[in-house]
């Protein structure tokens, strides 16, 4: 806007003169603009001279001008300068905040007057721009206006003084809230530019160690990991239900007969697998295996039931064989069962090996005493004529006290009980202990052994009772159900 400066024009504030008319003429002169009107005193001039200069500026076409739109390339650099000022108060106003942080944090008090008139500079450029007048956007009107006597406003005046001050070198110190030298210039990032000393940190990261190196964080980091996989492999084997195989009836074929009875069948009794079911675990019947007269012959034995299971409950059923203790049958009525003998010692074998636990119930139990070389009574009615009854027509009706000696573990499993009364089915028992057993539980009447723990594994033991018929909470017959809890306890922290 140069172009229309008359080379009188005033300066910001200050109203400016008007060109006189010539003789004769009406005067002419241009309307006040928007500029004039907001930041010069307004023109005292009467109606008749305001109704002169509206008619010659209206009906003179000789003296009418139109006014010329403000150059573009001008209003950017006005723009940019501005935007640039706006800037370097705000970097001015966070690096002042951050400098008294600074201050604040290590206690110099010269570092917080520094910050003070840091704050103080920034404030008084934040004010200097308010105090600056806006620029209002050029507009075009239909009016015609005298190009030589069109006064200037006071923001072309400002204008065209920061343009110049903008290309004029920087011969001054940077005034508080200016922008640095340089700013807004390409960045050259060959140059190195290192951080001021106050932005580093005073001392290593508390993560770190003083003679920590970079092979030590590795093994740290490894170290993390690797607790961090066991932790989700121990959760997913802790939180695996259990897995309890309980040994197989074998109900042998009849000769002559046709059917099932002329087949070999392997069963469990329903209350042994119910009871053991009680405390959430799966239950797996285990088969005999063998080669010799299969139809469909198997690789698979019985370690490999000893692997992937968590326990083993030896079911009663069948007397033992006296072959299996090396001694004769006293009469053809107790031959026993010389198969299931052989299967349940190989299993009972390999669990103890496998670290697993094993919990024998009646048969069970006399099978534990003979497998650690213990003998039997082949029948208690005959062999102890004085001992009281331990089996008749009632099954599992008839019952009988038990007395836990010094030195049971029973005694912890049920805390403040010495006698229990219990169910008696079983017309062979205990007569020499095997080797590595503890008495665990006698009869009450005759001292007979009802219960037996290997001492030399984390949990073999076998009771003459039967815990699956005793009800949960019965106010009579002993409440078994902590023998199935340290049962199943062990089986949960021995199964990997």
């Amino acid at each position: 806007m140069s172009e229309n400066k008359p080379e009188n024009a005033g300066t910001t504030g200050s109203p400016s003169p008007v060109s006189p008319a010539p003789t004769g003429a009406p005067a002419t002169s241009l309307p006040p603009s928007h500029e004039d009107a907001t930041q010069a005193p307004l023109k005292e001039t009467s109606r008749a001279d305001e109704e002169a200069t509206v008619r010659s500026s209206t009906d003179d076409p000789i003296s009418a001008s139109a006014l010329t739109p403000e150059d573009p390339q001008t209003a950017r650099r006005r723009d940019a300068a501005e935007a640039r000022s706006a800037a370097a108060a705000s970097t001015a106003q966070q690096e002042a905040e951050a400098h008294e942080r600074d201050a604040r944090r290590g206690g110099s008090p010269a570092g917080a007057a520094q910050s003070a008139r840091q704050v103080g500079g920034a404030g008084g450029a934040k004010a200097e721009l308010a105090r600056q007048p806006q620029p209002q956007p050029a507009t075009v009107t239909s009016e015609p206006l005298t190009r030589a006597s069109a006064p200037l406003g006071a923001a072309d005046i400002a204008t065209d003084a920061d343009v110049a001050t903008e290309d004029a070198p920087a011969t001054t110190a940077r005034a508080a809230g200016s922008p640095p030298p340089g700013f807004g210039a390409a960045p050259d990032f060959s140059a190195t530019n290192p951080p001021p000393p106050n932005a580093l940190p005073p001392s290593p990261p508390r993560y770190l160690r003083q003679n920590d190196s970079a092979w030590s964080v590795f093994g740290r980091i490894i170290a993390a990991r690797a607790r961090q996989l066991f932790d989700r492999a121990g959760q997913r084997i802790t939180q695996r239900t259990l897995r309890i195989g309980v040994s197989a009836r074998i109900f042998h074929p009849e000769p002559g007969a046709k059917g099932l009875r002329g087949k070999t069948l392997q069963y469990l009794e329903e209350s042994i697998a119910h009871w053991v079911m009680s405390r959430d675990v799966l239950v797996f019947m285990i088969p005999t295996v063998g080669h010799q007269g299969m139809l469909h012959p198997s690789n698979i034995r019985l370690r490999d039931y000893a692997k992937h299971l968590d326990g083993l409950l030896l079911q009663g059923g069948a007397d033992v064989s006296p072959q299996t203790y090396a001694e004769a049958a006293s009469s053809h009525e107790w031959p026993g069962d010389r198969v299931r003998d052989m299967y349940e010692l190989e299993l009972l074998h390999e669990f103890i090996e496998s670290g697993k636990p094993v919990l024998g119930v009646c048969r069970g139990c006399q099978l534990i005493n003979v497998a650690f070389g213990g003998t039997l009574y082949q029948d208690i009615a005959t062999d102890v004529p004085t001992a009281s009854t331990h089996v008749n027509e009632d099954y599992d009706q008839h019952r009988h006290g038990v007395h836990f000696p010094d030195g049971s573990t029973l005694l912890n499993m049920f805390p403040g009980r010495r006698d229990a009364i219990v169910n008696s089915i079983h017309h062979q028992a205990v007569k020499t202990l095997g080797r590595d057993l503890n008495i665990e539980a006698v009869s009450a009447s005759d001292g007979l052994i009802e219960a037996v723990r290997y001492r030399r594994a984390p949990f073999v033991m076998g009771v003459q009772w039967h815990p699956e018929f005793h009800r949960a909470g019965g106010p009579e017959l002993l409440d078994c159900t902590p023998l199935l809890d340290t049962f199943l306890r062990v089986a949960r922290e021995t199964r990997f």
